[in-house]
This record gives structure tokens, sequence and C-alpha cells, in this order.
């Protein structure tokens, strides 16, 4: 997992991570939806205010960000939690990075690392409250599989950067530890994620979408270890990648959800891990 905070300061330093919102290619500026509007800063990771295709503006808004950025701790291998009390508390940032507001959690309404590794958050807002507000909608996730070559933005709110590259290709197995994800996304290497970009949402630049949340890279070229995920395909073949970065997608989310915000793990298609 991209650790929420160990080492990234330091990064931060080394680097200058704190760059302007990416540059597109030719120079030109970054696409509209790859700004910071509906991105969130929590304590120790990234997200975003999201919605899904079906929402309505009095459904109370959703936070997505990562199974491991959960603040009662990781989530087990096989555990899945729902409709947990938390009162976290989410800054929420405009187009240019800027905080505009404090949201606070009512509760999570989905959290696991078992073949995804995401958390959903169910807001004391609606979105009709935020837009009101701050002018800020919902980032809308993509109920389509993302695309082979496609050019994405990884929108870390944490950090105020913005990551631009492509969709590298799919893994069949992802593992990492004691925890599995599967149908994950590669980068290409352009998106080089740091600790505090775990659940920076990844959004196609084409639509605009989330299509997928980032989580985590492999840093040392170890296989299979905390921080160095390696890749398994079909016929349990292991590969490892260093430097290079992935997150899960999130489209699979989309059938879970129900009126009113409601993960309902029941509804046709929904294919989320279940208590």
């Amino acid at each position: 997992m991209k650790k929420p905070l160990v080492g990234a300061l330091l990064a931060l330093f080394l680097t200058g991570a704190a760059a302007a919102p990416a540059v597109a290619a030719g120079g030109h500026p970054a696409a509209k939806a790859a700004d910071f509007a509906g991105t969130v800063a929590l304590s120790n990771c990234s997200g975003s205010v999201v919605r899904v295709p079906d929402s309505q503006p009095g459904d109370p808004a959703l936070v997505l960000s990562n199974g491991h950025c959960l603040e009662t701790g990781f989530p087990a291998p096989g555990q899945v939690i729902t409709d947990q009390p938390s009162t976290r508390s989410f800054s929420l940032l405009n187009a240019a990075g800027s905080s505009v507001a404090t949201l606070k959690a009512s509760k999570v309404a989905y959290s696991t690392m078992t073949d995804t590794d995401i958390t959903l958050y169910q807001l004391t807002s609606t979105y009709a409250q935020i837009q009101s507000k701050y002018k800020i909608a919902a980032l809308t996730l993509d109920a389509a599989h993302p695309a082979q070559g496609a050019a994405i933005s990884v929108v870390s709110g944490y950090w105020k950067k913005i990551y631009s590259c492509n969709t590298d290709g799919f893994v069949y197995r992802l593992k990492e530890g004691d925890w599995t994800w599967k149908d994950s996304l590669r980068y290409t290497s352009a998106c080089d994620t740091i600790g505090g970009t775990s659940g920076s949402p990844v959004v196609d630049t084409a639509t605009g979408k989330v299509v997928a949340v980032n989580n985590t890279g492999n840093e040392d070229g170890e296989r299979c270890t905390e921080n160095n995920p390696c890749e398994v395909d079909e016929q349990g073949n292991v590969t490892v990648h260093q430097g290079i970065n992935y997150a899960e997608e999130t489209y699979g989310i989309v059938p879970c959800v129900g009126a009113g915000s409601k993960i309902d793990l029941s509804r046709t298609g929904c294919a989320l891990p279940k208590p």
C-alpha cells in the first residue's frame, strides 16, 4: 500500500512534490476533468466525493478512499466492514486545490481490502447541500471497465498534486503481503505516486469520470511483500515491476449503490465482497 504518512513528508521535501496541476502533452493545461474540485484530504490519505450515475441531489454524499486508509486500521484479509459509525472529517477542495469546507462522516458505509481496496464513507451532507454551499459537484463513478491505454489523472487531495499518465494494463491478481486484489489497473511510469496519495481518484481525462482509486506501488523490487506488490497471472506466474504503481477499479461499486446512497450488496450485478 502507499503508506499514508511514513516517508511521505520526506519524499515531498526531496522531490518538491507540491507541484502545480499537471500539464498535458504539448504544454496545454490539463483537462478540466483533472482539477481538484470534489477531491478531499483525509488526515493520512486522499479521497473524493463521489456519486453513481443514478444518485439523486438529496442523497447523502459518499467519500471514496482506500480500505487501508480506514481510521481503525487495515481490514484483515476476508474482512468486510459495513455501517460502522464514524465521525471522520474531510477537507473539501475546490478546482484550484484550496480547502473550502470540512465535511463530516456519519458512518463507514463499506470498507474492505479483499479483492479490492476501498472505503466508502457516508457524509452528514447531501450532494445538493455541497453543491449549493460550495459550488462543487461530486465526481461520477464510471459504470464501465476502464480502457487500455486511456489517458488518466491521479488527483491527490492530500498533496494537492496531479499525476498524469496512461493505463498501462490490467492485472489478473495483485498480491501484497496478506492481501490479494483482482483486476487491478497498472499505470505507466509517469504516475510515480508517493505515500499520502492513497485513495486518490483516478480520472479518465476524456470523460472526467472516476475509473479507479489509487492504492499501491512496488517500492523496493521485493516480491509480494508489503509495499512491494507482485502481479500474478492466471497460470500463477509472478512478475515484479519495481517503481510501478497501481489502482483498484471502481466500476464494480456502481451496481452496489442503491437509493439514498445505501450500499446494498444484494443488488443485481453487485459483486463486492460480502461480510
